[in-house]
Protein backbone atom coordinates (compact mmCIF):
# COMPACT_ATOMS: atom_id res chain seq x y z
CA UNK A 1 0.00 0.00 0.00
CA UNK A 2 1.47 3.52 -0.89
CA UNK A 3 1.94 5.49 1.96
CA UNK A 4 1.49 9.20 -0.25
CA UNK A 5 -1.73 8.85 -1.77
CA UNK A 6 -1.79 11.79 -3.70
CA UNK A 7 -0.06 15.12 -4.28
CA UNK A 8 -1.63 18.89 -4.33
CA UNK A 9 0.36 21.66 -5.98
CA UNK A 10 0.86 24.93 -3.49
CA UNK A 11 0.75 28.22 -4.32
CA UNK A 12 1.64 31.15 -3.06
CA UNK A 13 0.01 34.72 -2.98
CA UNK A 14 -1.44 37.65 -1.50
CA UNK A 15 -4.91 36.62 -2.23
CA UNK A 16 -5.71 33.05 -2.29
CA UNK A 17 -9.77 33.16 -2.89
CA UNK A 18 -9.08 35.59 -5.96
CA UNK A 19 -6.16 32.80 -7.96
CA UNK A 20 -8.74 30.00 -6.58
CA UNK A 21 -11.28 31.66 -8.66
CA UNK A 22 -9.26 32.04 -12.01
CA UNK A 23 -7.49 28.49 -11.65
CA UNK A 24 -11.14 27.36 -11.34
CA UNK A 25 -12.58 28.75 -13.70
CA UNK A 26 -9.55 28.11 -16.39
CA UNK A 27 -10.03 24.63 -15.34
CA UNK A 28 -13.35 24.22 -15.62
CA UNK A 29 -13.12 22.83 -11.74
CA UNK A 30 -14.54 23.17 -8.10
CA UNK A 31 -14.00 24.54 -4.69
CA UNK A 32 -13.16 21.24 -2.52
CA UNK A 33 -11.85 22.99 0.92
CA UNK A 34 -11.23 26.60 2.08
CA UNK A 35 -9.86 27.91 4.84
CA UNK A 36 -8.69 31.37 6.29
CA UNK A 37 -5.31 31.16 4.51
CA UNK A 38 -5.92 28.27 1.97
CA UNK A 39 -8.28 27.38 -0.64
CA UNK A 40 -7.79 24.12 -2.39
CA UNK A 41 -9.53 23.46 -6.28
CA UNK A 42 -9.70 19.82 -8.25
CA UNK A 43 -9.93 20.51 -11.85
CA UNK A 44 -12.46 18.55 -13.96
CA UNK A 45 -10.16 15.94 -14.86
CA UNK A 46 -9.33 15.38 -10.69
CA UNK A 47 -6.08 17.36 -11.08
CA UNK A 48 -5.77 19.56 -7.34
CA UNK A 49 -4.31 22.76 -7.03
CA UNK A 50 -4.18 25.06 -3.44
CA UNK A 51 -3.74 28.46 -3.10
CA UNK A 52 -1.87 29.87 0.17
CA UNK A 53 -1.94 33.27 1.61
CA UNK A 54 1.19 34.39 1.93
CA UNK A 55 1.26 38.46 2.27
CA UNK A 56 5.14 38.72 1.49
CA UNK A 57 4.77 36.47 -1.53
CA UNK A 58 7.41 37.98 -4.73
CA UNK A 59 5.82 36.96 -8.14
CA UNK A 60 7.99 35.34 -10.30
CA UNK A 61 9.89 37.12 -12.94
CA UNK A 62 10.51 34.47 -15.62
CA UNK A 63 11.91 34.96 -17.89
CA UNK A 64 14.28 37.53 -16.80
CA UNK A 65 16.96 36.14 -14.56
CA UNK A 66 16.29 37.76 -11.29
CA UNK A 67 13.98 35.84 -8.54
CA UNK A 68 13.73 33.77 -11.95
CA UNK A 69 11.24 30.61 -12.22
CA UNK A 70 9.70 30.06 -8.44
CA UNK A 71 7.13 27.34 -10.20
CA UNK A 72 6.31 26.11 -13.56
CA UNK A 73 2.89 24.77 -14.79
CA UNK A 74 1.89 23.06 -17.77
CA UNK A 75 -1.45 22.75 -19.23
CA UNK A 76 -2.39 20.35 -22.23
CA UNK A 77 -4.78 21.67 -24.85
CA UNK A 78 -6.38 20.73 -28.09
CA UNK A 79 -6.79 24.71 -28.93
CA UNK A 80 -4.06 26.92 -28.18
CA UNK A 81 -6.16 29.99 -29.93
CA UNK A 82 -9.02 29.33 -27.66
CA UNK A 83 -6.96 28.38 -24.32
CA UNK A 84 -5.18 32.18 -24.62
CA UNK A 85 -8.61 33.72 -25.01
CA UNK A 86 -9.84 31.79 -22.08
CA UNK A 87 -6.87 33.08 -19.74
CA UNK A 88 -6.75 36.86 -21.10
CA UNK A 89 -10.91 36.71 -20.39
CA UNK A 90 -9.76 35.52 -16.62
CA UNK A 91 -7.54 38.04 -16.26
CA UNK A 92 -4.00 36.22 -16.83
CA UNK A 93 -1.81 37.88 -19.12
CA UNK A 94 0.71 36.62 -21.88
CA UNK A 95 4.26 36.44 -21.59
CA UNK A 96 7.27 37.99 -23.17
CA UNK A 97 9.36 35.38 -24.08
CA UNK A 98 11.03 33.94 -27.16
CA UNK A 99 10.02 31.00 -29.30
CA UNK A 100 10.17 28.13 -27.17
CA UNK A 101 12.74 25.46 -28.45
CA UNK A 102 11.47 21.91 -28.70
CA UNK A 103 8.77 19.26 -30.09
CA UNK A 104 5.88 20.92 -28.61
CA UNK A 105 4.03 24.27 -29.93
CA UNK A 106 3.19 26.03 -26.64
CA UNK A 107 2.39 29.41 -25.00
CA UNK A 108 3.70 31.19 -21.96
CA UNK A 109 1.18 32.94 -19.38
CA UNK A 110 1.20 34.53 -15.92
CA UNK A 111 -1.97 33.98 -13.91
CA UNK A 112 -3.10 37.31 -12.48
CA UNK A 113 -0.70 37.32 -8.95
CA UNK A 114 1.96 36.82 -11.68
CA UNK A 115 2.67 32.63 -11.52
CA UNK A 116 3.81 31.71 -14.78
CA UNK A 117 2.07 28.53 -16.66
CA UNK A 118 2.51 27.11 -20.12
CA UNK A 119 -0.49 25.88 -22.34
CA UNK A 120 0.54 23.25 -24.44
CA UNK A 121 -0.57 21.42 -27.78
CA UNK A 122 -1.86 17.51 -26.52
CA UNK A 123 0.96 15.61 -28.32
CA UNK A 124 -0.90 13.95 -31.39
CA UNK A 125 -1.47 9.97 -30.81
CA UNK A 126 -2.17 9.33 -34.67
CA UNK A 127 0.84 7.54 -35.64
CA UNK A 128 2.89 9.81 -38.52
CA UNK A 129 2.10 9.22 -42.20
CA UNK A 130 5.22 8.53 -44.73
Amino acid sequence: MALVKTGVVVLDCAEPEKLAEFYKELLQGEETAASANVVEIRAADGFRLAFRRDMNATPPSWPRPENSLQVHLDFLVEDLDEAERRVIGLGGRPLDTKAPAGPYEERGYADPSGHSFTVRLVPPTAPKQG
